[in-house]
């Protein structure tokens, strides 16, 4: 199982490298900004990904990736993966910055404090335990992805570390191993889908446990 979950460790990480940063933003842009026109675009953006379908994303990065590099690989499971983070990401972070007792913020703009410090001083500080409690529950909802993974990670039964070939993860593994006729393999899914429910289990604990101790420093 070490391949698989090496490879679930490599497009999780990649597409939290991705979509987090890019979610992140966008979630503040959508707080700060509300009335501007790239406000309106972002939103509809993430309303319409986050009710996509994950087998169409998995097309698309089939299509824009896989297509034309000529051959699946992590980079374009880690990207598919990444799309779907996306509007998880946004709509968190939006949704726990609007929480954010407005007058925290007219207090550090009327003692003189810049825009963009008072954004990253005292909301994000304040939210961050929401925040952080999102981005884990977006990357445990990534994790148990299997859709988009047909198409672009594709599956390797071999140990490899290489982004830009084909890897397995542990949610391929369940989905390959479970179709055989073989009682050892059925064995190796169900040992899959043990760890991969662990991890979201786990997962789920920090995220709470962290949003309660970031919360409690405010």
């Amino acid at each position: 199982m070490l391949n698989a979950i090496t490879g679930t460790l490599m497009t999780v990480g990649l597409a939290s490298a991705i979509g987090i940063p890019f979610g992140l933003f966008s979630g503040i842009f959508l707080v700060e900004y509300r009335d501007h026109r790239l406000a309106g675009l972002i939103r509809l953006l993430t309303e319409v990904l986050q009710g996509l379908p994950s087998i169409v994303v998995g097309i698309v990065a089939y299509a824009a990736i896989v297509l034309k590099t000529g051959h699946y690989s992590a980079y374009a499971g880690g990207l598919a993966l990444a799309i779907m983070m996306f509007p998880i990401v946004t709509r968190s972070t939006e949704e726990v910055l609007l929480l954010v007792p407005p007058t925290l913020k007219e207090a550090a703009l009327a003692l003189g404090a810049p825009r963009w410090r008072t954004t990253f001083s005292i909301l994000l500080r304040t939210a961050l335990g929401g925040i952080v409690g999102g981005i884990l529950s977006s990357m445990a909802r990534v994790a148990g992805e299997t859709a988009p993974l047909l198409f672009t990670a594709f599956g390797n039964r071999f140990f490899s570390v290489n982004f830009m070939k084909p890897v397995s993860t542990m949610t391929l593994q369940i989905y390959d191993y479970a179709r055989t006729p073989y009682e050892s393999l059925h064995q190796q899914a169900w040992a899959a889908a043990i760890v991969l429910v662990f991890f979201v289990f786990a997962n789920s604990l920090l995220a709470k446990y962290l949003a309660k101790r970031l919360s409690g420093r405010r």
